[in-house]
């Protein structure tokens, strides 16, 4: 059983990963390259049999489009976690979801410049950035927003069974107008986010047993008023567990994609 945009999964979710994940077969390129892919709800082994299969470097990136699950618990499960994806030699980029804490509740965070814009870190995991929202990163001449959080339709699941969750899982007002002040400011080239505009809302996924009009998708509703305004690339999301891709909106959970055909650089008759 699989919630949309949830947590709540009834086989192993790195088994299922290994059985469903849809990898590359070898590096995109041999320049460094950034890499998408979906939640994975604190099973970083997923992103670690990724790393080796590819042979990535110290030059690569990796992009988690929310709920990684290294803030999820607040004790040394999270630790686990974090430890696992720092000892990979990307960097992992880490976008806010609907299942996690935000960084600057955790002991131990400070923002710190990366790529053009702040991401939260630990000292003790230099590689495990969690990008602040509204920030423009700029890799290999792409220029990146990122956008998180979303609704959890599984809040009073979550809280009768004693399991975490946190009021300010939505961008705030004050997070909204700092994308919408990005956006003026900037053009930018891709989008990244937890969930994605409501008019690319995967509805076949949605579960039969959830009134649809106790959601608040609120989020989603401003997300298309910015896409609808906003000449891009690309846009990566994860949070509803499901691959497929409409026009230039990326849903991504199993699979992997890469910046490649992004890149100012890239000849379409190589790919």
């Amino acid at each position: 059983m699989i919630l949309q945009g949830a947590i709540m999964i009834s086989e192993n979710a790195g088994q299922m990963r290994d059985r469903l994940g849809i990898m590359p077969e070898k590096k995109a390129s041999d320049r460094s390259m950034v890499y998408f892919t979906g939640d994975i709800h604190g099973y970083p082994w997923v992103v670690s049999k990724f790393c080796r299969k590819l042979k990535l470097t110290a030059d690569d990136v990796i992009v988690l489009l929310g709920d990684v699950g290294a803030n999820y618990y607040g004790d040394e499960r999270d630790e686990r976690v974090k430890a696992e994806l720092s000892k990979l030699r990307p960097t992992i980029l880490c976008i806010h979801g609907n299942h996690e804490i935000r960084p600057w509740r955790v002991n131990g965070y400070r923002l710190q410049l990366w790529k053009g814009g702040q991401a939260w870190v630990q000292e003790k995991y230099p590689n495990l950035l969690f990008a602040k929202d509204g920030e423009v990163f700029t890799i290999d001449g792409l220029r990146y927003i990122v956008i998180g959080g979303a609704y959890s339709v599984d809040k009073h699941y979550r809280l009768s069974r004693g399991n975490g969750w946190w009021e300010d899982e939505q961008p705030s007002e004050e997070i909204k107008a700092y994308v919408e002040a990005q956006l003026k400011r900037r053009a930018v080239d891709v989008v990244l986010s937890h969930t994605c505009p409501y008019r690319y809302e995967p509805t076949e996924v949605f579960l039969q047993g959830i009134d649809q009009d106790t959601v608040d998708d609120s989020t989603e509703k401003w997300l298309e008023s910015l896409e609808i305004n906003l000449n891009y690339k690309a846009w990566f999301c994860g949070h509803w567990h499901i691959d497929k891709r409409i026009d230039k909106m990326h849903f991504l959970f199993h699979s992997y994609e890469s910046a490649e055909n992004l890149l100012p650089d890239h000849d379409p008759l190589d790919a």
